[in-house]
């Protein structure tokens, strides 16, 4: 772990410029630092945008990075939308989308490369045009860049909240409530570095949810994002005591867990990054999750 006091030099400088500096670091590889928590202005989480004040503390931690050799893999892919700077493709529950420790193969990242060949925005980086993501178990709809202008633009509209994102839930126990909206920040669980939880300090998130239709035990939800924090819709459901049914990581031992997170990306909108049409694309529910749904009728 590395302290940094800022200097008058930096004065109102964003951070993600002056520690790319400092570091000799690319921007990018700091902000992804920033976004995962590995950096800390005064002790609390920041943005890649904030301007750096003089005598700010900056407490950079290590991020373990490998650089591999994406192989392309032919792999299920399905890919329901093409043109020349986007993709959107429907993720299987159970596939990574990107490369990391433990999944170096078999990710959506290593099909792309089989299944499409003008990925310019993905050459040599571990995260290749992937602009957003949705965890492993979690099924639905993704976009993917496939020009660094729309990267950039499709990341914009992230940052700006402007993207509509839709998902299908199924959650432990019956919500009274019709509707709801969950505001508590989300950081780093600080008893399990692997987990995510509500905690103070922790970066901005909202959820919206609206119930479809109730079960005996089990609640069927579409949920917004305002904000797309990691593992968000799993940590904000647990967090007023309505986990995702099949959720192995913060879900409860009870239930089935052999498709993970009943949580499927449904809807998807955003402006097109190069003729600003506004676009929406919807997938269906998987078979499992119907078939769940059926059984529990």
């Amino acid at each position: 772990m590395r302290k940094i006091k800022i200097e008058s030099v930096n004065n109102f400088e964003r951070i993600d410029k002056v520690l790319s500096e400092m570091l000799e670091a690319s921007r990018s590889k700091i902000q992804a630092m920033i976004r995962e928590d590995f950096i800390l202005v005064n002790g609390e989480t920041t943005k890649a945008n904030y301007k750096v004040k003089t005598d700010d503390i900056v407490t950079v931690e290590e991020m373990e990075e490998r650089i591999v050799d994406m192989n392309p893999e032919n792999l299920p892919l399905d890919i329901i939308y093409q043109d020349a700077d986007l993709l959107v493709v429907n993720k299987d529950y159970n596939m990574v989308v990107h490369p990391g420790a433990g999944n170096w193969d078999g990710t959506m990242v290593n099909a792309l490369l089989y299944h499409v060949k003008d990925l310019k925005a993905i050459k040599g980086e571990i995260r290749p045009g992937i602009v957003h993501r949705i965890d492993k178990e979690t099924s639905g709809l993704l976009v993917v860049a496939k020009s660094e202008k729309a990267v950039e633009n499709l990341g914009e509209q992230l940052r700006l909240k402007t993207v509509t994102r839709k998902y299908t839930a199924l959650v432990e126990g019956v919500i009274p409530h019709n509707r709801g909206r969950i505001n508590a920040p989300i950081g780093r669980d600080p008893k399990n570095r692997q987990k995510m939880a509500c905690v103070e300090g922790g970066k901005e998130a909202v959820t919206n949810f609206t119930v479809i239709e109730r079960f005996t035990k089990q609640t069927l939800i579409e949920c917004v994002l305002e904000t797309g924090r990691t593992h968000q819709i799993r940590v904000h459901l647990k967090y007023i005591g309505f986990p995702l049914v099949g959720d192995p990581k913060y879900g409860t031992r009870k239930t089935d867990t052999t498709h993970g997170q009943f949580l499927h990306a449904r809807v998807l909108g955003f402006d097109h990054p190069i003729t600003g049409e506004y676009m929406e694309f919807e997938a269906e529910l998987p078979e499992y999750f119907k078939q769940h749904l059926e059984n529990i009728e």
